[in-house]
């Protein structure tokens, strides 16, 4: 699996804009794009995963362009194949664990039965432990919970790698360890590729076969300690 990006983004708000220049090629395993907040981190994995159009550029997942502005290509998100695990993890508060995860295998967005989802929801239920919280809402769960069930949903459709914007931050400190841990176990099992965005380095030091700096919305050489 590789993912060759090179694009330009202006974004502006209010009276400020902000220039995104992003350039680089991966096909490791677990790479990690890192750097400090508003660097444009999310905004250039919102730019792979099809959430945010560039104003041009290109972008290729495992060889095969999924943007390209001068030949006009843009295939939509859920064409992609791509499992998105937010950094807030965007359940919703509706519905239950099972229908959150059954989400990802929709198109449209009438909402799954409370039992919908079938061998594949049961499957990732029981893989991440989620069983006997099945039919409770994102509230009623620990944060652990919580960011399982948003792992069950990204991964229920087989994408072909895993995006995963800063999925430790809204942890306490001793959860996040812990996470990290289960989330290292399960890309080992499922031998799925991973592009994470964080600021945090023991999530780099983790997780970081190869390793990106951003810095003010270009690629920087990393210091040696960043190695």
């Amino acid at each position: 699996m590789s993912f060759d990006v090179s694009i330009r983004k202006r974004v502006v708000g209010g009276d400020r804009s902000f220039e995104l220049a992003v350039a680089f090629r991966t096909d490791a395993r677990r790479t990690v794009i890192y750097g400090p907040s508003g660097a444009g981190k999310s905004l250039t994995l919102q730019a792979i995963a099809g959430l945010l159009k560039p104003d041009e550029g290109t972008i290729a997942v495992d060889g095969q362009p999924v943007f390209d502005s001068a030949t006009q290509v843009d295939v939509p998100a859920r064409a992609r194949r791509l499992g998105y695990l937010f950094q807030d993890y965007a359940l919703f508060p509706r519905l239950t664990v099972r229908q959150n995860i059954a989400f990802g295998l929709q198109r449209g967005w009438l909402n799954p039965g409370r039992h919908g989802g079938g061998e594949a929801v049961d499957r990732w239920l029981q893989a991440f432990e989620l069983e006997h919280v099945a039919q409770q809402r994102p509230h009623q769960l620990s944060g652990g919970q919580r960011q399982r069930t948003a792992l069950a949903r990204a991964l229920v459709n087989q994408p072909r790698a895993l995006l995963l914007d800063e999925p430790f931050s809204a942890l306490d400190p001793e959860l996040r360890d812990r996470m990290r841990g289960e989330l290292d176990a399960l890309l080992d099992r499922i031998g799925i590729p991973m592009l994470m965005i964080t600021h945090d380095p023991e999530d780099l030091a983790r997780f970081g076969d190869h390793r990106i700096m951003l810095r003010d919305g270009v690629v920087r050489a990393p210091a040696p300690s960043d190695r």
